[in-house]
């Protein structure tokens, strides 16, 4: 009976911790809504000319504003494989990494690829790096839908990664939107249900893009 205690105990205190960190980190995106800057206003540079490195410079409620003030891409031209980075900002920053390797996906996360099978609807998935026989190998899977629809952060139009086609779990709930900086850069926001989904996003960066491949299992 004791130990039952203990451990709902525990159980209780590690989710009042969560719920707290949860609060801390949405504080820390600042004010809801666009503050009228622009992107190069932003990142310091014309949005042509940025770079990871120049996103990387930026607090969290300033990725949060660059999101705001950069607009959705051209359907067809998010095409092919892309390498992408966490942004590993506010108080729950250096735990994403580790959520999604070991609660989201098979291994490390590396990227995400796109195909516009259709004028507004195509579908993608994500590259995780796996250890096999001591050496890194690249695995593709984790599909999801793709098409531009309304965000679930403001009032504007995103390109939209949806995952409830293609998985169960906590991957059927997990919602992506991506913003354009240039054709080479893009500014992401990952949407999951254990830590607030929409009211907490989490900022990525999709990045570099290489040709389709295709996933290595087709469901």
């Amino acid at each position: 009976m004791k130990m039952g205690i203990k451990v709902l105990t525990g159980i209780g205190i590690l989710i009042v911790a969560i719920l707290i960190l949860t609060g801390i980190n949405i504080l820390q995106n600042g004010i809801s809504g666009q503050d009228g800057r622009s992107v190069e206003k932003i990142l310091g540079v014309p949005p042509e000319k940025a770079t990871l490195a120049d996103i990387e410079k930026l607090s969290k409620s300033d990725v949060m504003q660059l999101f705001y003030a950069a607009s959705q891409p051209e359907f067809s031209k998010v095409n092919g494989e892309y390498k992408a980075k966490i942004l590993q900002l506010g108080i729950m920053g250096p735990i994403a990494p580790f959520y999604t390797k070991y609660l989201l996906g098979p291994g490390d996360w590396k990227g995400k690829a796109f195909y516009p099978f259709e004028k507004n609807g195509g579908w993608g998935y994500n590259l995780w790096e796996i250890k096999e026989n001591g050496q890194p190998k690249i695995i593709r899977t984790l599909k999801m839908k793709t098409f531009i629809g309304k965000s679930r952060l403001d009032d504007r139009d995103s390109f939209q990664l949806d995952y409830s086609p293609f998985n169960g779990g906590i991957d059927y709930y997990m919602k992506d939107e991506v913003r354009r900086i240039n054709d080479r850069l893009y500014i992401c926001m990952g949407m999951v249900i254990t830590v607030g989904h929409r009211f907490n996003p989490n900022a990525f960066v999709l990045y570099d893009p290489a040709p389709w491949v295709g996933p290595d299992k087709a469901k």
